[in-house]
């Protein structure tokens, strides 16, 4: 029934979101997802509850369990759907999912170091271990799912209330992403370094597709309905992988040390993993034809409108009231550095789309991938250019970064102090550096912001 009623409250602030992106023109030119939107005023709803005594069923404790939950299912589902073949040219878009991961790898070190830093200087005044600050990363350029993950993981090693700091850090994110980003693709509008904005009409502005302007081609049936609906079928694929996913949870907990702990908490990997091996099983058998992929693409998306309502929602702040304010602190410190990182290597890749991929990068190093491509949509929303497509395909590169969590994870278990994990990460740093340089995607400015 708690599940429910979360469920039933998070769907009212999607509602609400979709109609506020609609009916409020502000919403509309910053082109904030309903999700965004709804979250936002969920957020609002969870902290005002307990100040009227009433009980609603639900607290943001489940909401909390239901992003852990969502973004394994969206793990397992985008590791389901096969990629689709793409006519953009393969060495512009291997270049450009090089930079775009090695940058992003760079931030995912680089930002917890600062971050610690910051907690180290200030974080006494408020009673917050220097450990918090190792949580940034997993919040801006991973998002809330992740953040969810790592911070339970973090508990389980006894840091209190770590899920809620991390996702509170992804909710700011979330928010710096569009209010940042989309002024910059305004002002790269503006100056003619977006040369492929076109227009962008008012059903995207609203948000909806009036009646005239609906299709009718959404999916293809591959199953009898009579036997069991398509949609049933997916989901099906999903539990399956979901139960093999528990299993292999269970089989890497047995590794000693923090690793199993660790590895058998990440549930999304694990997940991954699972739906690899049925999707596999499933070509073998020739029955990969049951399976369509727009259908399982919408499974996807609709995980992600609920995983980041949810994520608002799942921030307390009675918990982290007296931790807020540096929390606050932290977060626009972590905004500029990563704008400065983005935007200074972005355009210094050397392709033709350097704007768009530096806009996009620095999205998906505020919020998910999802946020880069809704902002690089802004500058170029018939995808004339390859930047979607790095995005995607920059998730292969970014498995470079598995140095820097296993370090952070094992900090975080009491196996490692402080300044190894320091000058581990800061050994990263200066890794991914070289790797830039050597691969040549750190070279001159292939436009300038002046």
């Amino acid at each position: 029934m708690s599940f429910m009623i979360a469920f039933g409250f998070a769907s009212i602030m999607l509602c609400l979101g979709m109609l506020l992106r609609a009916k409020i023109p502000v919403f509309r030119k910053m082109l904030v997802p309903a999700s965004v939107i709804g979250g936002m005023l969920g957020f609002v709803f969870m902290n005002l509850v307990p100040w009227t005594g009433l009980d609603i069923g639900t607290d943001s404790n489940m909401y909390t369990t239901i992003v852990n939950e969502l973004f394994t299912v969206s793990f397992i589902s985008i590791s389901l759907t096969s990629a689709p073949k793409g006519n953009d040219s393969a060495k512009s878009v291997i270049k450009g999912a090089v930079g775009l991961g090695l940058v992003w790898c760079l931030l995912y070190a680089l930002t917890p170091m600062v971050a610690t830093g910051i907690v180290y200087l200030a974080g006494n005044s408020v009673g917050m271990d220097t450990i918090y600050g190792m949580l940034i990363q997993f919040a801006f350029c991973q998002g809330p799912g992740q953040s969810a993950t790592y911070g339970a993981i973090f508990e389980q090693f006894g840091w209190d209330n770590a899920a809620t700091v991390a996702i509170a850090y992804s909710v700011i994110g979330f928010i710096v992403a569009f209010c940042v980003g989309i002024p910059v693709a305004k002002w790269g509008i503006k100056k003619g370094i977006a040369k492929n904005c076109g227009k962008i009409d008012e059903s995207i502005l609203k948000g909806y597709l009036a009646k005239d302007e609906q299709k009718e081609y959404m999916v293809k049936d591959t199953t009898c309905n009579s036997n069991i609906e398509t949609l049933a079928f997916h989901f099906a694929l999903i539990g399956v992988c979901y139960i093999l996913a528990v299993g292999i949870a269970r089989v890497l907990s047995l590794i000693p040390g923090f690793l199993g702990t660790s590895m058998g908490s990440m549930m999304f990997m694990n997940g991954m993993y699972a739906a690899y091996i049925v999707k596999w099983i499933m070509k073998k058998l020739h029955l990969d034809f049951l399976q369509e992929n727009t259908l399982q693409s919408k499974i996807t998306g609709w995980s992600a409108d609920y995983l980041v309502v949810c994520a608002f929602m799942a921030v307390s702040l009675e918990i982290i009231k007296d931790w807020m304010p540096l929390m606050i602190l932290i977060s626009l410190v972590i905004t500029v550095i990563t704008a400065v990182v983005c935007f200074y290597f972005g355009q210094r890749f050397g392709g033709e789309n350097d704007f768009e991929r530096a806009l996009g990068l620095y999205g998906t190093c505020t919020g998910t991938v999802p946020s880069g491509v809704a902002l690089v949509r802004i500058v170029d929303p018939d995808f004339h250019t390859s930047t979607s497509v790095e995005l995607g395909a920059c998730n292969l590169v970014m498995m470079a970064s598995t140095p820097v969590y296993i370090i952070i994870l094992a900090l975080a278990s009491g196996s490692m102090g402080m300044l190894p994990a320091i000058l581990g990460l800061g050994g990263c740093v200066v890794v991914y550096l070289i790797a830039l340089k050597l691969t040549k995607l750190w070279g001159k400015k292939t436009f300038n912001w002046k």
